[in-house]
Order: C-alpha cells, then sequence, then structure tokens
C-alpha cells in the first residue's frame, strides 16, 4: 500500500513500514496531487481532511494521531466509506502538563486560587481530577456533561468569575453549543481583572480580536498556546500576553507517540491483521532524575512547599522558553516542526529526599499514579 504522512508524525517509518511504501510530506501542504494514488493518510491536527482534499483520491483510510477531529470531515468520510480514527487522550498528560506549569510561571499562588475550566473531556476532565485530588476548588462549564459525571459543573456566566480560566473545548460551530468564538467580547469583558486565562484547546474558541481589545483596555494575564487562523499569528497579541507557545502543549514525546501507536492499532483492526506484540517496545519510557536546580529547591528551608512544587513543576517543563522562542523566531510551523518534545512527568524521579513529602504526594497526583 501507499502511505502519505504528516512528516511531524513520530515513529510513522518504524510502525507503519510493513504495510507498504512511506512518503512523508509538510502536514499543512499535503494536496490532492499528493495523495491521488495513496491508500492510507495520516493526519495531525494541521491538515484539514475533507472532500477538496480527498475528492478523486484512492484513500480508504484517514488516521489522525491527535485528540481532536474539528480538522476532519468526518460526515464526507462517512459518506465515501472511507474509516477514520483518531487518538483520544492520546497527549492528555502532556496538555495537563502544560497548564500546571502556566500556571506555577503566571500564578505562583494558584494552588490558593478557584479554578475554571472550559470543556471537561479527555484533557479537562483529567486536569479536573487531579485538581480535585490536590484539593483545589474548580468550576467546570461542560454542557454535555451532567452533576452525575461532574459535581462542580456551573454555568458558563459562573465559570468566567473564576480566578484561573483554561479552556480545553473542541472547535465548532454548530449544533446547540458552538464553541467558535465562545470568549467573544461580552465574555471577556467579564473576566477578573486579575484573572490568568489560558488557552491549550482549539485558538478560535477566543476571538483573538476581541481579546486584544480587552487587553489594550487593561492588563488581563493570558497564556496562550492556540491561535486563530495558524501559522499567521497576531504579533500584536503576542505583546500583550504573559505567555504564548507554537501549539505545542500537546508535544511531549510519550503524548506524541502513543498518538501514533493508537493509529496503528486502529490500521490494523480495519486491515484485520494482528498488530505486532512487540511494537509497544519502540515507545520511549526511559526514566531520569529531575534537574539540579529542582533539588537544591527540594532542599532549600527557606521555601514553602508550594514554592518547592512550583520549582519542580517548571523543572520538568520550562514553558518561559517556548514562550521565548515564539517571540524570537517568526517561523510558526517551523518552532513546532523543529520542536524539542519534552518529557511527561511519568519519566522523571524524585530524589528519595522527599519521598515521605507531601512534595512527593503532590508530584504523584499530577502523574496520574
Amino acid at each position: 500500500m501507499k502511505i502519505v504522512a504528516d512528516q511531524n508524525i513520530p515513529l510513522a517509518n518504524e510502525l507503519f513500514k510493513t504495510f507498504g511504501s512511506i512518503r512523508c510530506l509538510s502536514g499543512r501542504e499535503i494536496s490532492t496531487d499528493d495523495i491521488a494514488d495513496a491508500d492510507i493518510l495520516l493526519v495531525r491536527s494541521v491538515t484539514n481532511v475533507d472532500q477538496k482534499l480527498l475528492g478523486g483520491s484512492k484513500v480508504k483510510f484517514v488516521g489522525s494521531c491527535t485528540i481532536g477531529v474539528d480538522h476532519i470531515d468526518t460526515g464526507y468520510l462517512n459518506s465515501q466509506n472511507i474509516r477514520w480514527a483518531n487518538a483520544p487522550g492520546c497527549n492528555a498528560n502532556a496538555v495537563v502538563q502544560y497548564v500546571l506549569s502556566a500556571m506555577a510561571k503566571a500564578k505562583p499562588d494558584w494552588m490558593g486560587k478557584t479554578i475554571g475550566i472550559i470543556g471537561c473531556g479527555n484533557i479537562g476532565g483529567r486536569l479536573y481530577q487531579r485538581l480535585k485530588k490536590l484539593g483545589i476548588t474548580c468550576l467546570c462549564y461542560d454542557p454535555f456533561l451532567t452533576s452525575e459525571d461532574n459535581e462542580d459543573l456551573v454555568s458558563f456566566e459562573e465559570v468566567l468569575q473564576a480566578d484561573i480560566i483554561t479552556c480545553h473545548t473542541p472547535l465548532t460551530k454548530t449544533g446547540p453549543f458552538p464553541t467558535y468564538h465562545l470568549l467573544n467580547n461580552e465574555a471577556l469583558a467579564a473576566l477578573k481583572s486579575d484573572v490568568l486565562l489560558i488557552n491549550s484547546g482549539r485558538g478560535a474558541a477566543i476571538d483573538n480580536e476581541a481579546l486584544l481589545f480587552e487587553l489594550e483596555k487593561r492588563p488581563l494575564s493570558v497564556v496562550l498556546d492556540v491561535w486563530e487562523n495558524e501559522p499567521m499569528v497576531n504579533k500584536a497579541l503576542i505583546k500583550h500576553i504573559v505567555l504564548g507557545t507554537p501549539h505545542i502543549a500537546g508535544y511531549s514525546i510519550e503524548g506524541r507517540e502513543q498518538g501514533t501507536f493508537m493509529i496503528y492499532q486502529a490500521l490494523c483492526d480495519y486491515l484485520n491483521v494482528p498488530a505486532d506484540p512487540d511494537a509497544i517496545s519502540i515507545l520511549t519510557n526511559d526514566k531520569a532524575g529531575i534537574s539540579k536546580s529542582a533539588e537544591d529547591a527540594i532542599e532549600n528551608n527557606s521555601l514553602d512547599t508550594s514554592e518547592k512544587f512550583n520549582q519542580l513543576l517548571l523543572s520538568c517543563y520550562a514553558i518561559d522558553g517556548d514562550d521565548k522562542r515564539l517571540r524570537q523566531v517568526d517561523n510558526f510551523d517551523g518552532l513546532r516542526k523543529n520542536y524539542i518534545s519534552r518529557r511527561e512527568y511519568s519519566h522523571f524521579i524524585l530524589p528519595k529526599s522527599s519521598h515521605e513529602s507531601s512534595l512527593n504526594h503532590w508530584f504523584s497526583t499530577v502523574m496520574g499514579v
């Protein structure tokens, strides 16, 4: 078979080479001509998969190595009997890590704040469960859930009054609760002046022009990983936010590889062939100690436990480094393509001196243990 794959899909050759020849291309530039004689198309979120792309092609299987599917016209694929698959939850741990580092950097007293979560699916739901186990007050808005699913559900108006708001919605423009420009002029104006607003879901869930207008009126603290009109980022908006990154919240080694592996399993299922039992051994799973600076912070008796925890979180993922690169390098897609993937919490081992402390319990909690 002939396979066309986004060149940013890790382990594509290793996992899919047994199925046929693989041609790796820039995901944003994959064209109708590129896939005219392809049997399988493997993408990430930057490739719009619809009739315009697939019309006249031989493609019978589309795999997206990502959580979301708003870039895939699933209705069209279903009508053409084209099997499709995505990878729900593959990088949820990485995005949770991103949010925690954003809070540790931009709002160091975050553990004493009320945190609002907009969208409690694979990512928002996982973040919610871990924050609750840390004893943090949460407000959640998700109109597709009930109080039986989540005891902290509130209205949209109520979640906007949280001290920290983090967005984890898909992008939808139709249906009873569309998320396109969910945070518009009116919603943004309702935010507290000392709020921390984080978006690592979909860029257009926040009206970026409205956000810039609001930021020019008052200094809200905003962290953006996703943007409207990617890769054309609003440079004026970057100047007004505290942290900005190039859509890499889910770009951990573990998360990206897990996404590829889930699509490998889906393709095996579609072709009715057994998955290689040794394939999972290809995934990266090594361990390492934390940084020397984080160890020093843990041993520093002048710091309280929450300060040590912030240092630990930022040692696992230094979000300010990605912010600096976005401001210095005017190449959004280049930053993503050449991203030095970070490691998830499961990669790190705490020193023995912290094993009996509340710090170890907190770290185990955010790790999901």
